[in-house]
Order: C-alpha cells, then sequence, then structure tokens
C-alpha cells in the first residue's frame, strides 16, 4: 500500500476510488456545523466525513454494491 493510499484511507475509511465525480452540496448552516464538528471529532476532513456518512448509510440499507 502507498502513503497515499494509507493517508486515503484513514480520511474516508474507505480504500482510495479510481473514479470520483465532483458535485455541489447545499446544507443548513446548523447541519454543517454539526457535519464539521463531528469530522473534527473523528480527525477527519469534512468532505471525508461527508463521504463516510453516505457510505455508511448506503452500505446499511443494502444499496452499496458488494466489493469483493
Amino acid at each position: 500500500m502507498t502513503e497515499e493510499s494509507k493517508n486515503s484511507t484513514q480520511t474516508t475509511g474507505q480504500p482510495p476510488k479510481t473514479k470520483t465525480k465532483p458535485f455541489i452540496l447545499r446544507l443548513d448552516s446548523t447541519t454543517m456545523q454539526a457535519v464539521e464538528k463531528w469530522a473534527a471529532d473523528e480527525f477527519r476532513s469534512t468532505n471525508g466525513q461527508l463521504q463516510w456518512i453516505i457510505t455508511e448509510a448506503l452500505r446499511k440499507s443494502g444499496r452499496l454494491p458488494k466489493q469483493h
């Protein structure tokens, strides 16, 4: 595992993906502050925290494709 992939795994909790798709997400200030605090508490970036939240929700609902 390269140093870059180690850092990515530590940041998002997921192995690095080959492609990402940027998009704009609008959140009210109260929600954004809560996400930022949660991210700081877990030593993640805000973006990494949002990725983790979305991935966990998809995994728990059975909507995330199984990885080999």
